[in-house]
């Protein structure tokens, strides 16, 4: 695939995005202008506005040829950007006059479309932000918490519409393959290329019930189809999410698995697989979709495999230094690299971790699961969740009733039991964060593990009856904790809890956060799991 000008119309464009570099074609004050490109477009920033032109190419996967699909493209970009960053996009503008002597803003002999936005500083996206050091994890939160917001309120993909069956899925897959192929030259690389090809192709082959249990589901959703950092930048503060895709539809038409998993495999290719695991863990809790995990190892794969396509388009662009292109370069390695070790055989495990309130559950778990990579379900979430309670949200509080009733706290850990089977099934690490102050309840996971043969520990949380209390008052002054133990919980749970018996000991790893640190635990929970493996 060549990016080169082939013809008279892709010349005739980067004459009028030439032209655009002086002040005087815009409609306002304009300080500086600089030009970026892209392997799809121009962006034009004046200081207070940028302007994206859309190149007049067609890479297969979109076609930008006419003026005619231009134009109706920019409008898609801002119907579909202002759901996510109404901020940024502000108006699609035509570009009139002349190629030597063009105006934004004017009808008048119209030579191409632009959509407006609102300029902000490229210090501000993600990449950036992280490459600095400086991308926290309130950050990934914040973004956790804005894409599953938006994806429980867009659109669900008819029957009938053709998006999302498995044919559809591969179509896409075997795109980008192809595509790739064409633009390598070393054999070495093909051979490379083609061991993740194949396995694509199986793990795809093994998915189709799952594909068409999903897609009967309304997991099929009109979706950004491109969250990764690089589109994602904070403005004023705040973490907007922009750029989406408007060329494509069967890009943007997907599983909101596929969505969250760019992010994921951006994250964890940076090198910050803690933060990829908080964000996937905060994505599930709010919206409870584990089942879709058996699908997020493949989604990871072709989103690299997307990142490896654009990167060897941008090598053959015309206006590549060679400092970009082997930027480009290593940018497709980085890729391919990720997706030949995640293609290895997965290694799942559980681990149940109990304590009485206020024993440092949580935390420890939170420490857990971007430090190993796990995916954590907690009794606080799920107790909730089954009452159709929101997770923020409070509920009638009372010992032995309510959520906390015998038979909801049945449900609860029959409901846990099943969520880790489905994490251990997509073959991942699993932590339940939950008191498992009884015999059976432990048991039951203990159960699970022996059945799926994989490796059990538990993860005894203890503290000083007074450090409890204290714990959980300074919980209950805060107010921002999902659980809703009190004292008279504590009280109940002294009263009525199983010791962990001798024959659990062989299991158990004990933790006192005030006596030890979280280093420690966390490289006796990895011996544990390691030397279980080898059995």
């Amino acid at each position: 695939m060549n990016t080169r000008p082939t013809n008279i119309l892709e010349w005739k464009q980067r004459v009028l995005v030439k032209a655009l570099l002086k002040p005087a074609c815009y409609p306002h004050d304009v300080d500086s202008i600089e030009m970026i490109e892209t392997h799809i477009s121009f962006v034009l920033l004046t200081g207070p506005y940028a302007y994206k032109i859309k190149k007049a190419v067609n890479l297969g996967f979109l076609d930008f040829t006419t003026l005619k699909l231009r134009h109706f493209f920019c409008e898609e970009e801002l119907r579909l950007n202002r759901r996510l960053a109404p901020e940024l996009y502000l108006d699609l503008v035509p570009i009139g006059g002349t190629q030597q002597k063009p105006k934004v803003g004017t009808e008048l002999n119209i030579l191409d479309f632009a959509v407006k936005m609102r300029q902000f500083s490229q210090e501000g996206l993600l990449n950036h932000v992280l490459s600095c050091g400086e991308l926290t994890a309130n950050h990934i939160d914040e973004i956790a918490a804005l894409v599953s917001a938006f994806h429980q309120r867009i659109e669900c993909s008819p029957p009938d519409q053709g998006y999302g069956f498995a044919s559809n899925i591969e179509s896409s897959m075997r795109q980008n393959f192809t595509q790739i192929h064409t633009l390598l030259d070393a054999p070495a690389e093909h051979k490379d290329l083609s061991l993740i090809e194949t396995w694509s192709f199986e793990e795809h082959k093994a998915l189709i019930p799952v594909f068409t249990q999903r897609h009967k589901r309304n997991f099929i959703r009109e979706c950004h189809g491109d969250i990764h950092l690089g589109n994602i930048a904070l403005v004023d503060g705040k973490i907007l999410i922009f750029d989406c895709i408007e060329f494509n539809s069967d890009l943007r038409w997907i599983d909101i698995i596929n969505e969250i998993a760019f992010l994921v495999m951006d994250l964890e290719a940076h090198s910050r697989q803690d933060l990829a695991w908080r964000f996937l863990n905060d994505y599930l809790m709010e919206t409870g979709d584990y089942a879709g995990l058996r699908l997020l190892r493949y989604y990871e794969i072709y989103r690299a495999m997307v990142r490896a396509k654009v990167a060897r388009i941008r090598v053959l662009q015309s206006n590549q230094s060679a400092e970009d292109k082997k930027t480009a370069l290593n940018n497709y390695k980085t890729h391919i690299d990720y997706a030949s070790k995640a293609i290895a055989p997965t290694r799942p495990g559980l681990i149940i971790v109990n304590g009485l309130s206020g024993s440092g559950k949580t935390t420890i778990t939170q420490l857990l699961l971007e430090k190993l990579g796990a995916i954590r379900i907690r009794s606080d979430i799920e107790r909730k969740r089954l009452q159709h309670i929101t997770p923020k949200a409070k509920s009638v509080l009372s010992v032995n009733a309510g959520v906390y009733a015998e038979s909801a706290t049945k449900d609860t850990y029959e409901e846990l039991r099943r969520l880790a089977n489905l994490i251990l099934e997509a073959g991942y690490l699993a932590i339940v964060d939950a008191a498992f102050l009884l015999r059976w309840q432990r048991e039951s996971l203990r159960q699970l593990a022996e059945e799926r043969n994989v490796p059990f520990v538990i993860v005894s949380c203890i503290a000083e009856d007074e450090e409890l209390r204290r714990r959980i008052i300074q919980r209950e002054q805060v107010g921002e904790d999902f659980s809703e133990a009190n004292l008279e919980v504590l009280m109940f749970q002294l009263e009525t809890r199983e010791p962990l018996d001798t024959d659990e000991s062989e299991f158990v790893v004990i933790f006192n956060s005030e006596l030890e640190s979280a280093s420690m635990l966390l490289q006796k929970v990895s011996d544990i799991l390691q030397s279980k493996r080898r059995d």
